[in-house]
């Protein structure tokens, strides 16, 4: 059985942007993603609302996705492949960070994932490092629109160019979630379950294509 890890954010969570609760197992993209692979793989849920890839939230510190990625890789291993979808919450205005430097943050996880897997597991897992969705338009009346401004919106158009860029520095598998997925209708920000079931379908070709 092979294990594959996603460690994401809200969308990996599966926050469901009608009511602010949690999509059922099988609407997330990741359950959705296991009933595509079977019974052969595992598919490991590690997502956090409002995760970042590598800053300290000036209030939920804990959400900074660097420290905790050296436990989350030894709890699950043997891992062979990781879904790395993080960057939309480094948008937020309290960062005050590019687009560049967003991307930097994931191939920092991206290194540590080399290192500590190769130390703790004795191989390395694939790497699918996933440029996230676009935020929307109606960003500036959505429930979030305190933390985000409209700015937002054209440095989430960036994501592919500068997470493409690292993918290939660092060799890894790049998806673009954007040519898959957008963001609702109802915040902007987080995907509608056709959205889930989307990225779920293209994970799932690349997941296959690349073993």
């Amino acid at each position: 059985m092979k294990t594959v890890l996603c460690y994401g954010d809200s969308n990996t969570y599966g926050f469901d942007p009608r009511n602010g609760l949690r999509y059922p197992s099988d609407i997330r993209w990741t359950g959705r993603l296991q009933q595509l692979l079977g019974q052969d793989f595992m598919v490991i849920e590690e997502g956090c609302n409002g995760r970042t890839t590598a800053f300290d939230d000036p209030t939920e510190p804990w959400k900074n996705g660097l420290p905790y990625l050296k436990p989350c890789l030894n709890t699950h291993k043997p891992i062979d492949i990781v879904i790395l979808l993080l960057g939309t919450n480094d948008l937020k205005n309290c960062f005050n960070v590019s687009v560049k430097e967003i991307a930097e943050g994931a191939g920092k996880l991206v290194d540590v994932i080399k290192e500590f897997t190769a130390d703790k597991q004795g191989f390395i897992p694939k790497i699918i490092l996933v440029s996230p969705p676009e935020i929307g338009e109606g960003i500036k009346s959505s429930p979030f629109s305190e933390k985000y401004d409209e700015d937002a919106i054209e440095s989430s158009r960036s994501f592919p160019e500068y997470y493409k860029k690292i993918a290939e520095d660092k060799d890894c598998i790049f998806l673009k979630a954007s040519d898959y997925a957008e963001p609702s209708r109802e915040d902007s920000l987080h995907l509608a379950p056709e959205g889930h079931e989307a990225l779920a379908e293209a994970l799932y070709k690349t997941i296959i294509s690349n073993l």
